[in-house]
């Protein structure tokens, strides 16, 4: 009896130590609206979930007694509940409130489970979407330049924004760091026709977050970043209808309206919903050229919910043009903007007067479609399937077709003749390309005054259609401690690359107006056809992968490994000077063009990706963390060069490491964090597009090795539940280590990285009264990698403001606001030529290019 009593008692106390509490419930937000992907996790534990869809959460857990439960999603404030756990199930439903700290936020990008960025060992950054209407006003470096380890160019305007990683060498725009829309890259492949990602999409107030993640860890997710992966994630509908109309008014003649509607369809009890965002945009700034843009974007999705997952479809269609804008001639020395001939300030030097320019070629009249600027039409598909298979079995798959017509028109930044100036005299003009004499008058015959600068520009004509399938499959499993992901990622890429170049005369006016030469010109043109290029690329990638996320009691650890395989084929047709005309005028009397021969040839190369991770949780408020990379980069395939055997140059990959040691800490009032960073960067093909002396332009290769290190800092301190102070800090030295070009290089700084870029910032939201004020600050930098041009450091302030009125009894409201860009109109430089690169001067005139100046926006937002 004895023997049977002290059995049962040690059931009793084996079943009683590992009696399990179940723990339900919901997660919504002060609207009623469920949250999805909430964490939900016991402190101190790995035991928790992420809420579904519908904002419901389960789980269970053998812990017991008083226990603290933390609730934490991005862009809301965490909450904390102390339960009592004894067997009996539990369930507690949580109400989020907008605001908190940041280090609770989720993360959603780059890994296979969704945790918080205190549970992370990486550096991400998250922009909640309010967040991101206060920083987006026009383009990407809008947005990008206040994120962390970012230098943000964006003087060209609305699109091909100039982005530069954590001291990485690169031309500017999306080199290491690809852009992404719901966890699929804009392009899966950097140089295949553009490297401007951002002109095959627009912000819009459809977008729910977005998320920077640096450092070489984010290699083995989706496409495979090199240097981080900033990706946006869409709004998607749920039960409770949300509709926003916002109307938009800005200086310089911008009109533009947006909407967002979202919410079941087919009734309350519907499973399925969907989302539909879109913008109409009229535009003749931020500076006046004479040519307006407009254009519209449409993006949605139908997201089914069943009871072992959902399956999305999204899409987008665009019909859009903006203009670019590229240096221009700025005064020698103090690089201000200078006055022109009128003695009026010139802004740009583009003009409309550039329009009208047509010619005859072997292929026909020739009319230039440079007033169009930058046009992107077309869009994509997107079908996202999830399925659990069991509890601890997850299928993530995409597949994504992408369809677009696209140019890319713009002018040049001078003539790009040998031995001619930036601006001239008509004797320097004449004598610079050996002419003794000539008449110079206007268009419309009036004879130029005597004293009148000119100035020699080029407009650069790129017709870039592009078609892309991508498809990207995860599968998780989760074994204990364990989130292990097999992956694969594939993509199929045909573009065409067809690039005209013209020159034209024009006076030395802000939107001047062309000049004829007597003998020389025929309606201001100068050159036709001064370069020509045409070529077809086909891009084939295939990679596979597995990672392994373990959780422990206070310690998350990282592994994975990526193995790619990248192949090109490249066409490039031949040209040659052909007779067009006989108007016995010198360079009109022919025109380089195609000749119809092909050069063909095939790439190839593969590399593998390893990554380690391990975090640290020192306390609940203090962690510290680390992570290594050993990653790859293919080169640009349009940078593919051929011998005179018509053999491929090599297309070996560019090798790179990463390593990363930081801290983060949040609790309380104060949340921050600190990382000391390392890249090495091997076997760079730093490609360089530099006038050839004729007015066209030539690839220069140099094969380059290059080093940083880094010091990278974030803080967010609030001084009440309603106004915070946060802001950002990143030291860099960074230098070229090897250069096959020209040795002299090494030692110097990378062009275009500044060592130092900041970033302050104050927050204000009542509810009713909202404010922000964002200062960015770069650094010194050079504009070649000869060190030979230093520009000044650039501060960058904005200002946006707002005050909410509620207009219904069903919680409408109508925000009135107003946005100010470069609020102090601050005048500095983002580049010098990247044409004459390492052979600039600043002398009496200097190509740079400004920042753009102050602009206004005032705003109306109705949320029904």
């Amino acid at each position: 009896m004895r023997k049977i009593i002290f059995t049962l008692l040690c059931v009793f106390s084996i079943s009683a130590t590992f009696a399990q509490t179940d723990i339900s419930g919901t997660v919504k937000d002060n609207t009623g609206v469920p949250v999805t992907g909430a964490n939900v996790i016991i402190v101190g534990s790995s035991s928790g979930a992420t809420s579904d869809f519908d904002g419901n959460y389960s789980f269970s857990t053998t812990l017991d007694g008083s226990q603290t439960i933390q609730i934490s999603y991005l862009g809301y404030e965490t909450q904390e509940k102390t339960v009592m756990l004894n067997g009996a199930a539990i369930t507690l439903n949580i109400v989020l409130q907008e605001g908190g700290n940041s280090l609770d936020e989720v993360v959603l990008t780059a890994t296979s489970t969704k945790r918080s960025q205190k549970e992370t060992p990486l550096s991400i950054t998250s922009f909640g979407a309010k967040q991101l209407a206060k920083t987006n006003t026009s383009s990407q470096a809008d947005v990008l330049r206040s994120v962390p380890g970012i230098t943000a160019e964006g003087g060209g305007g609305e699109v091909g924004s100039n982005i530069f990683v954590r001291g990485l060498p690169s031309g500017g725009q999306y080199a290491f760091n690809p852009l992404q829309i719901d966890g699929m890259p804009v392009l899966s492949t950097f140089g295949l026709n553009s490297s401007a990602h951002d002109v095959y999409f627009r912000n819009d107030i459809g977008m729910r977050s977005l998320e920077f993640v640096r450092g070489g860890s984010s290699i083995l997710y989706g496409v495979g970043s090199v240097a981080g992966i900033i990706n946006y994630t869409s709004v998607t509908g749920n039960e409770k209808p949300k509709n926003i109309i916002r109307t938009e008014l800005g200086s310089n003649s911008r009109y533009k309206g947006e909407f967002l509607t979202s919410g079941p369809l087919g009734g309350e009890d519907s499973n399925t919903f969907y989302a539909l965002s879109g913008f109409y945009r009229y535009d003749e700034g931020p500076i006046k050229t004479g040519l307006p843009t407009e254009g519209f974007q449409l993006r949605g999705n139908i997201k089914h919910v069943t009871e072992k997952g959902s399956v999305t479809f999204s899409g987008q269609f665009i019909d859009d043009n903006v203009q670019f804008f590229l240096p221009y001639p700025l005064e020698g020395g103090s690089r201000n903007r200078p006055t022109g001939n009128n003695g009026e300030e010139i802004f740009t030097l583009q003009t409309a007067a550039a329009s009208d320019i047509a010619y005859a070629t072997p292929d026909g009249i020739y009319r230039s479609p440079i007033e169009d600027g930058v046009v992107t039409k077309g869009g994509y598909f997107l079908t996202n399937f999830k399925h659990n298979f069991t509890d601890d079995l997850k299928l993530d798959a995409k597949l994504r077709y992408s369809r677009y017509k696209h140019q890319f028109n713009l002018f040049l930044d001078g003539s790009g003749i040998s031995g001619a100036k930036a601006v001239e005299t008509q004797a320097e003009y004449l004598a610079a390309r050996g002419l003794t004499s000539g008449d110079f008058t206007m268009l419309n015959g009036q004879p130029l005054a005597s004293d009148a600068l000119l100035f020699e520009n080029r407009i650069l004509d790129r017709n870039r259609p592009l078609t892309e399938l991508m498809a990207d499959f995860k599968l998780t499993k989760t074994a204990g401690n364990h989130n292990i992901t097999f992956g694969s990622f594939m993509s199929r890429s045909k573009a065409g690359d067809f690039n005209v170049i013209t020159n034209y005369l024009g006076e030395y006016n802000d939107k001047p107006e062309l000049v004829n030469l007597s003998g020389y010109t025929v309606n201001g043109v100068t050159n036709r056809g001064t370069s020509y290029t045409n070529r077809n690329i086909n891009s084939n990638k295939i990679a596979v992968f597995i990672a392994d996320e373990i959780k422990l009691e206070r310690w998350n650890l990282d592994f994975g490994i990526r193995y790619e395989r990248a192949s090109g084929d490249i066409e490039n047709e031949g040209k040659e000077n052909f007779v067009v005309d006989d108007t016995g005028i010198a360079n009109l009397d022919t025109v380089q063009w195609g000749n119809g021969s092909w050069t063909r040839g095939h790439v190839s190369a593969d590399d593998f990706a390893v990554a380690l991770a391990a975090l640290y949780k020192v306390n609940d408020n203090f962690s510290a963390y680390g992570n290594f990379s050993r990653g790859y980069f293919f080169p640009e395939l349009r940078g593919v060069q051929f011998d005179g055997f018509g053999n491929p140059s090599s297309y070996d990959t560019e090798k790179i490491l990463q390593g990363e040691l930081g801290v983060k800490y949040g609790a309380g009032k104060f949340s921050g964090t600190a990382a000391l960073y390392s890249v090495s960067l091997k076997d760079r093909k730093a490609i360089s597009f530099v006038n050839d002396g004729s007015g066209g332009t030539t690839e220069e290769v140099d094969n380059q090795d290059t080093r940083t290190y880094g010091l990278e800092t974030t803080w967010r301190y609030k001084f009440t539940n309603d106004f915070n102070f946060n802001g950002s800090f990143t030291y860099q030295d960074h230098e070229i280590s090897k250069s096959d070009s020209n040795p002299d290089f090494v030692g110097n700084e990378l062009r275009r990285q500044p060592n130092v870029v900041a970033t302050l910032g104050l927050d204000y939201d009542n509810t009713a009264f909202d404010g922000s004020f964002i200062y960015n600050y770069t650094g010194k930098k050079f504009s070649n990698d000869a060190n030979s041009i230093e520009l000044d450091a650039i501060g960058l302030a904005s200002l946006n403001l707002g005050y909410t009125f509620p207009v219904g009894e069903a919680g409408e409201t109508l925000r009135v606001g107003t946005q100010v860009f470069n609020i102090f109109n601050s005048e500095g430089i983002t580049e010098g030529s990247p044409r004459l690169n390492n052979s600039q001067t600043d002398e009496e005139y200097f190509v740079g290019r400004p920042v753009l100046p102050t602009r206004v926006f005032l705003n109306a937002t109705f949320n029904f």
